[in-house]
């Protein structure tokens, strides 16, 4: 290998590595995002429903069917199943992603907070344990 050849190929090594930690999620950067929604939403084994539903177990949950909860017709219709790109998509702009929601939040528009509230969210199961 020659030495030009060989700093190509350090430089791959360290874009790779470089681009690894800037997507890596950080769980305790999503829970000080999660305070922008703390004042409808709950997590954890004793949340309850309030002004919006309990956040546990989201991703993977059909969208407006946690028992208990009375979502908008919008909601209940949308057909979405909550998954990381349909909860980016929706945290972004909830009222374009599902028009007629009850939901008013101006939106997170920041990947990376995003992520990171992705990854806090995602540790709660159904039954608001974390995994």
């Amino acid at each position: 290998m020659t030495f030009k050849n060989s700093l190509a190929a350090a430089a791959a090594f360290a874009l790779i590595g470089f681009t690894g930690q800037a997507m890596a999620q950080d769980v305790e950067a999503g829970e000080k995002s999660y305070a922008k929604c703390r004042a409808c939403h709950q997590v954890g084994e004793t949340a309850k429903n309030g002004v919006g539903p309990v956040l546990n177990g989201m991703i993977g949950r059909k969208a407006g069917t946690l028992e208990g909860y009375n979502f908008s017709e919008a909601n209940k219709n949308s057909g979405l199943v909550w998954d990381e790109a349909t909860f980016a998509e929706y945290i972004k702009n909830p009222r374009a992603k599902i028009p007629g929601t009850k939901m008013v939040f101006a939106g997170i528009t920041n990947e990376t907070e995003i992520a990171n509230l992705t990854a806090f969210l995602k540790q709660f199961g159904p039954d608001g344990k974390k995994k």
